[in-house]
């Protein structure tokens, strides 16, 4: 059955305005003005309400293990449907000894397919960077997987990657028409500061922000840059957080560079006193790189809308806080202990329209690129994120005049808290389609596991078209 949707807003990365919106299948038949159901069709009148597409979230943990404990996987992919995002790009951790395409296949038949609710696309974490590893890039990409993360971050961890590794791999990348992304964190410098700490005494969640201070992530974006530019390849640096890393990547786009990177909605609302919180609550605001002050906030929304950032992710990473969290507590531990993320799948829409738009720091059509237009664009998802005829038919109506508050009670992602508790609430996502099918409706979930279907990425996306 076909779906029109008449009299909202439509609000696009170009613009927005009064519109109708055609659902015919599994895509979008037309946008337009007085458009007209035939016999059968589902009438939805969206008078008062915004018309977005469906976000495209390019940054989840959904098999990330951290000391042997595992985060919440695809069965709870629901939380980001009532949130608005209809495809999420998760990382996969490339086993030692073992290709790149094989590791993606096997962990998406066992882990996502048949199981998530939304659509999804995978980014390749790789940790084993041998010769013939590297040369089996262009099969990656040429597999659905045109994007792949290196870690600088974390010494001695297995999927910890060197200055060779993430040359090689920019060069290999290149030819592949894949992109580069890169965790950058100094490891050296975090290596040193941490053994530091805890032979002080300092132990406690705040001094994780203390082991890996701004300067930590400015030397390593600027280092990932420099490599970038002697490959001369696009680099994608994920989860910016400081106006120092920032001034690195702004002062790569003057010189010509094609560097693209994102920040994530927690690193816009919280800052370095959350993981100050006593009884131990601190554990919950650890994340990689670490929250910061508040001065950084500031330069992180107007890097958004000035585009030199390019999107804003969840980063989600579902630990919960009565087991695993509590893994730094006790004799002998330390914030170098607790597993590091934070559950933020649900609310990145809510988070972005709520402190984003509704403060002015961000408008409607800047926020629909950010969430949506640009990282489905980055990672070749050439159906998502736009509405226009011919693309996927995942479209959000949101009601701007929904009131209410953040709570863990509310949530889906399967973890015993979120870090927004308590944060007040401006508008929400009130019915969500999925490729046509209404998946959403009354801001409940409505659809069905393994609804969501494997969305091969293109090589060549956004970072190559400068």
């Amino acid at each position: 059955m076909a779906v029109l949707i008449k009299n909202g807003t439509v609000v696009t990365a170009e613009g927005e305005g009064k519109a109708d919106v055609y659902l015919k299948g599994e895509s979008i038949a037309a946008v337009g003005e007085d458009l007209s159901p035939e016999s059968g069709d589902e009438v939805i009148d969206a008078t008062g309400k915004y018309i977005l597409p469906g976000g495209v979230d390019q940054h989840v943990h959904f098999s990330f293990t951290y000391n042997g404990s595992k985060v919440r996987g695809f069965e709870t992919s629901n939380a980001a449907a009532v949130g608005g995002t209809t495809t999420l790009i998760e990382f996969v951790n490339q086993e030692k000894g073992r290709g790149l395409v094989e590791t993606i296949e096997d962990y998406r038949k066992t882990d996502a397919d048949g199981i998530s609710m939304v659509d999804y696309a995978f980014h390749m974490v790789m940790t084993d960077p041998r010769d013939e590893v590297i040369d089996e890039i262009p099969a990656m990409a040429e597999a659905g997987y045109p994007t792949m993360k290196l870690f600088m971050a974390y010494k001695g961890m297995f999927f910890h990657a060197d200055d060779d590794a993430i040359l090689k791999a920019l060069y290999k990348g290149k030819e592949a028409g894949v992109t580069i992304m890169v965790h950058a964190e100094n490891a050296d410098m975090i290596d040193v500061a941490t053994k530091k700490l805890i032979a002080e005494g300092k132990t406690g969640p705040y001094y994780h922000a203390v082991s890996r201070p701004p300067v930590v992530e400015a030397e390593a974006t600027r280092r990932a840059i420099y490599l970038a530019e002697m490959a001369d390849a696009p680099l994608y640096v994920v989860h910016v957080t400081c106006r120092e890393a920032l001034e690195e990547i702004k002062a790569a786009y003057s010189r010509g560079q094609r560097i693209f990177g994102e920040t994530c909605s927690h690193y816009l609302v919280l800052d370095t006193e959350d993981l100050a919180r006593p009884d131990y609550e601190g554990a919950k605001y650890v994340c990689s790189p670490a929250l910061r002050t508040k001065e950084h906030r500031d330069a992180l929304w107007e890097a958004v809308d000035r585009k030199w950032l390019n999107a804003i992710s969840s980063d989600h990473c579902g630990f919960d806080f009565a087991v695993q969290k509590h893994m730094g507590r006790g004799e002998g531990k330390s914030f170098a202990d607790i597993p590091n993320g934070a559950p933020s799948l649900q609310n990145r829409l809510n988070i972005l329209w709520t402190y984003g738009v509704c403060e002015g720091k961000i408008s409607r059509s800047r926020l629909v690129d950010l969430f949506a237009t640009m990282p489905a664009k980055i990672n070749g998802l050439h159906k998502k994120g736009q509405l226009s005829a011919g693309f996927d038919a995942d479209v959000v109506i949101f009601d701007p005049d929904y009131e209410g508050v953040i709570t863990a009670a509310n949530n889906l992602e399967g973890v015993d808290y979120t870090p927004f508790e308590g944060f007040k609430q401006k508008g929400r996502p009130e019915t969500v389609f999925l490729r046509g099918e209404k998946i959403v409706d009354n801001a409940r979930y409505i659809g069905r596991r393994g609804q969501g279907k494997f969305i091969a990425g293109k090589p060549f996306g956004a970072s190559y078209e400068w």
